[in-house]
This record gives structure tokens, C-alpha cells and sequence, in this order.
């Protein structure tokens, strides 16, 4: 029997929340790379990514900031990319949201564990005594996650607009699927807010985020250049499918590039999560798509690119509900009855992985 194909998607920021806290606990398959994790956040002198996840209470002072929101993400998406058995999958590719983008590079084995870390960890941390900007999310679909041209090129233009005035900062983020998340400065975002038409309760503002994606980041970028090396980067092991929906495969990517985009072009311009998808979907033709935790809350932006392009003749919302709840082509491991579906019969065996210590 053959295996069957998977394209894995990685969360990005914002995806670890109080219904998720407490996710790595009982995880077998992450108890030896969340060691290594462990001692290296001792050695910044930052908590435990052990202690904030067996926390009692779930704090937004604390659980969201970027430096423990990231590797906290990174060790939870981990925990379920390691579980996947692969004796009767085969990930045929890789892609993510935002940070997604680092998680997938180091599951594509373009970095080991430990600069894995070392990368999540240092962009996570680099707006720790203060915040560049900040995030709005805005939804350009109908009821039936049906995309509005008119709203998209409504939102573009209001964006234009605002930046043009002075004193304000106005950007598209991210490309998400049936929403677009726009980002600025204090003034651009105030203006966003208030300028954009009321959608059931959008836009609003999402918690410590930062002005991701923008030339607002420029000095992020800048600074990241010199606090990572080059010989940190690898070809992958898997392709990679970035923000631009480019694709790095294993014996082509020339790691220099893969380091430039990284640390420079994902960082200053728009991130198009919704072109990723839909290149992994076209040139990897996969039998599932596959979402890491932890939590789902890149699922409905998945169905929705799924309907924008049609895909397995998924036309709205109800038709991606019916399927999702008879045969899913979208698994997301962040629910435990859908995680199932990809772990080996005995989770106590050791899983493989493109990681590397």
C-alpha cells in the first residue's frame, strides 16, 4: 500500500492560547528535543518553555509576548510534526504563516534543532522592550467564504491612502486567505479602525503584534542579519514553499538565498500565506493538508483558499463544513480527533524526523 502524500502547514503567532495551554504535556515524542529547548532558555535566563506550558493559568502578559509566544509555538508544532507516522505518510512538502515560515524550515531540515531555536527564539525576541507597530485583521469575504473583489480592492485602497498622509504608516501584512491583515503605526492603525467598515466585530487589533511583513521592520531585519550567521542555513531535506509561493527544494536551494529571504524579504514585505497554499496544492497535488498545532485557528483561512481555488470542487463554506466532517482533506492536529488519524498505532516508537540535533 503506498503512503499517502502530505503537505504540512505551520501556525503562526497567535496560535498558542488558553485552550491550548498545557498542550506538550503527556507528548512523548517531544520530551527529548524539549529538553534541549529547556536548557537553552535556562541559559538566556528566560522561563522554561516546560514551566509556561504546565502553567496554571494562561496570562496574555505573558504567554503572547514574542519571545515565549514563539518557541512555545515551535515546540507545540514539534510535538505533532514528530507524531506523524511515516510509515504511512510521506510529507511531500512544507509552507506556514508568518513565523510558520521558520517552523518550516526547521522541519524541512534547512536547520537543525538547536539553530532552530536560535532563529525562532532571536526574531521572536527582537521587539521584547518594545513593540514596532502593531496588526489589524480584516476579513474580505462574504458569509459563504466567498471572496469580494470589491472589498479586497476597496481595503488596498484605503490602505494607499492612509499611508499617504502624514504621520501615518499603513501596510498589507499577510494575504490570508479570506482576510488580510494589515499593519502600521499607531496613527495608520487608529485611522484602519476607524475608516474600515464595521464586519460583525472586525477589524480589531491583535494582541503583541508587531507591524510583521512592513518596511517598518527594516531595522529588525538589519539586526537579524547580524545576530545570525550564514552556515546556520541548510538546503532542505523537504521543499519548502515561502511567503511568495517560490519553492526551495533539496538539491537546488543554494542556502545563502534561502538566508537573504529569510532574514530580509519575509521580514520588509508582505507575506502571502494564501499563495503558498495554493502552490503547494498545485505542484504537490497532496492527499491531505495537514495543520500543526497548536489550536486550528488557521483552518478557516485554509478552507477558504481551498474554496477561492476551487480545490476537490469545494465551492463555499457549507461544502468545506460537510467534507470536513465526512472525509477531511484538511487534518489539523490541534484537534485531538483529527490528529489521530496520523499518529503511529504505538506512540511509545521513536518518530523520524528531518531534525537534527
Amino acid at each position: 500500500m503506498s503512503k499517502k502524500r502530505l503537505v504540512v502547514i505551520c501556525p503562526g503567532r497567535g496560535s498558542y492560547t488558553k485552550e491550548t495551554l498545557g498542550y506538550l504535556q503527556n507528548r512523548k515524542e517531544i520530551q527529548e528535543p524539549l529538553k534541549i529547548v529547556d536548557q537553552m532558555r535556562t541559559d538566556l535566563g528566560e522561563p522554561t518553555i516546560s514551566d509556561l506550558d504546565s502553567a496554571k493559568t494562561f496570562k496574555v502578559s505573558v504567554h503572547t509576548k514574542g519571545e515565549h509566544a514563539s518557541p512555545l509555538i515551535f515546540c507545540c508544532a514539534l510535538a505533532d510534526f514528530l507524531s506523524i507516522d511515516p510509515d504511512q505518510y510521506e510529507i511531500v512538502a512544507i509552507t506556514g504563516n508568518s513565523m510558520g515560515w521558520y517552523l518550516a524550515l526547521a522541519f524541512s531540515g534547512a536547520l537543525n534543532l538547536k539553530d532552530s531555536f536560535r532563529l525562532i527564539q532571536t526574531m521572536g525576541s527582537m521587539m521584547k522592550d518594545s513593540l514596532i507597530g502593531g496588526q489589524i485583521i480584516y476579513p474580505v469575504v462574504d458569509k459563504h467564504w466567498i471572496k469580494q473583489k470589491e472589498r479586497v480592492d476597496f481595503v488596498h485602497r484605503k490602505v494607499d491612502e492612509i499611508n499617504n498622509d502624514t504621520g501615518c504608516e499603513a501596510y498589507v501584512s499577510i494575504y490570508l486567505g479570506g482576510y488580510m491583515v494589515l499593519a502600521g503605526n499607531s496613527q495608520g492603525l487608529q485611522r484602519l479602525l476607524k475608516e474600515l467598515p464595521p464586519i460583525e466585530h472586525y477589524p480589531f487589533q491583535l494582541i503583541n503584534h508587531g507591524a510583521f511583513h512592513t518596511p517598518m521592520l527594516q531595522s529588525v531585519s538589519e539586526k537579524a542579519f547580524v545576530s545570525l550567521e550564514p552556515d546556520l542555513f541548510q538546503k532542505p531535506k523537504i521543499p519548502l514553499v515561502d511567503g511568495r509561493g517560490m519553492i526551495w527544494q533539496p538539491y537546488s536551494s543554494d542556502p545563502a538565498l534561502l538566508r537573504n529571504y529569510t532574514l530580509g524579504h519575509q521580514v520588509v514585505a508582505p507575506y502571502d500565506f494564501s499563495a503558498s497554499v495554493r502552490v503547494a496544492l498545485k505542484e504537490f497535488s497532496p492527499d491531505h493538508l495537514v495543520l500543526l498545532g497548536p489550536g486550528n485557528s488557521l483552518g478557516g483561512s485554509i478552507g477558504q483558499i481551498l474554496i477561492e481555488n476551487q480545490w476537490r470542487f469545494i465551492e463555499s463554506k457549507e461544502m468545506f463544513s460537510h467534507q470536513q466532517k465526512t472525509d477531511p482533506f484538511l487534518i489539523s492536529m490541534g484537534l485531538a480527533e483529527q490528529r489521530v488519524r496520523l499518529t503511529k498505532e504505538h506512540p511509545s516508537q521513536n518518530a523520524t524526523t528531518s531534525i537534527s540535533r
